[in-house]
């Protein structure tokens, strides 16, 4: 009977131990889950306040570097922004201003290449999603990026140079040098009547010789020689730049020559060989006024001289054709 009641209480203890175990247990495993979301939670709350904090230590760093003009500086935040966060409005924006002046900047043309792919890439894309106050500054930075690609290309992007530049002047953006920018991108495109009209539109802002002298030379291709002489009259008395000056009475030259004026025409011509003794454009004049003149063998003298000192200088080359030799 002892033994049986030794035998109940040890049956007794032992379920009482397996109850409280089987209760202890879900509680532990509850406990666990709820810190380990807590823990979770933590960390990934932590990582977001982080990412914010240094994206706006980033952005702060990159407007600093472009009110100093470090270009450079501004161009690789702009890009450690870019590769987390493709579609951050502003950083395309600083993006693409700083890879321009880059661009702009450099004297290896396929480095100013990639740089300006760059800045009309990130330039487009933050014009797509950008605010509405900061759009017509985009698309005015956007026409001179394209301007500036069709220098140094073999394709042509004169076209939506204008494109942008006149959507920025639809939306009332005020730049002193939009006028003559288009008034060269219609030049290029061969519309000489828009790009006089836009570069006369250029002069009341800012006259300069280079003006002027693009101004002389969209009239001369419309046949409005007395137009393009006033200019080039203006060059010569007024300007101290010497390749202008040259130019502009090459230019002048060439149209005595189409009036058959080859006594003024000669003097300018002469005019420029005092100054510039290799001047192959001066020594093609010359040949042609003597072929004018009916002096085949001196006109070729001359002829001779101009590529003697540029050897593949187009308009000798195609008159040396003409006569065989």
């Amino acid at each position: 009977m002892a033994f049986k009641k030794k035998n109940n209480f040890q049956n007794f203890s032992s379920g009482s131990v397996v109850r409280k175990t089987g209760k202890v247990f879900p509680v532990l495993i509850t406990v666990a889950i709820v810190v380990s979301v807590l823990f979770v939670s933590v960390f990934f709350t932590v990582k977001i306040i982080r990412s914010r904090l240094n994206n706006s230590l980033s952005i702060t760093a990159l407007v600093e570097k472009w009110k100093e003009y470090d270009y450079e500086e501004c161009y690789n935040i702009s890009r450690q922004i870019l590769e987390e966060k493709p579609f951050n409005n502003t950083a395309l924006t600083y993006h693409g201003y700083s890879s321009f002046f880059l661009a702009v900047s450099q004297i290896d043309t396929s480095l100013a290449q990639g740089y300006l792919d760059e800045s009309i890439n990130s330039m487009r894309l933050a014009l797509y999603n950008g605010r509405k106050s900061l759009k017509p500054q985009l698309e005015y930075m956007l026409g001179k990026a394209y301007f500036y690609k069709n220098t140094i290309t073999s394709y042509y992007y004169s076209d939506l140079a204008i494109k942008y530049l006149n959507m920025a002047r639809e939306d009332d953006y005020k730049a002193d040098d939009i006028a003559e920018y288009l008034g060269l991108s219609y030049a290029n495109l061969n519309k000489p009547m828009e790009s006089i009209s836009a570069f006369t539109e250029a002069l009341i802002v800012r006259e300069s010789p280079a003006l002027l002298l693009s101004i002389a030379e969209q009239y001369y291709k419309v046949n409005q020689s007395a137009a393009a002489k006033q200019y080039l009259f203006r060059i010569k008395k007024d300007s101290t730049d010497d390749f202008l000056v040259l130019k502009s009475m090459n230019l002048l030259g060439t149209i005595y020559l189409d009036e058959k004026n080859y006594t003024e025409a000669k003097k300018e011509f002469d005019s420029i060989l005092e100054k510039n003794p290799n001047s192959a454009d001066a020594y093609y004049g010359l040949g042609v006024i003597y072929e004018k003149q009916g002096d085949l063998v001196k006109a070729r003298a001359e002829w001779r001289k101009a590529l003697k000192y540029q050897i593949n200088h187009a308009p000798t080359l195609a008159k040396i054709a003409s006569y065989g030799k």
